[in-house]
């Protein structure tokens, strides 16, 4: 997995949630395909913030990065 494509990802995801008044920011990325990332904002503690990151990070990450496995918030 290439970590440099990942970040790209996630600066193609950050317009949607900054509208919100959230954002988002690469924390890591492990050699089995784990990207780390935490949500700022009005994204850090929502409620719907998991579903945000399995259904919508995750899924476009896993579409647009090979290797990506899964994402998590930290």
């Amino acid at each position: 997995m290439n970590v440099e494509e990942v970040k790209k990802a996630l600066e193609d995801i950050r317009p949607s949630l900054q509208a919100d008044g959230g954002d988002i920011e690469f924390i890591n990325a492990t050699d089995e395909g784990q990207v780390e990332v935490r949500l700022t904002g009005a994204c850090f503690g929502c409620p719907m913030s998991q579903i945000t990151i399995k259904d919508g990070v995750e899924k476009y990450l896993k579409n647009v990065v090979p290797g990506v496995v899964s994402v998590d918030a930290v």
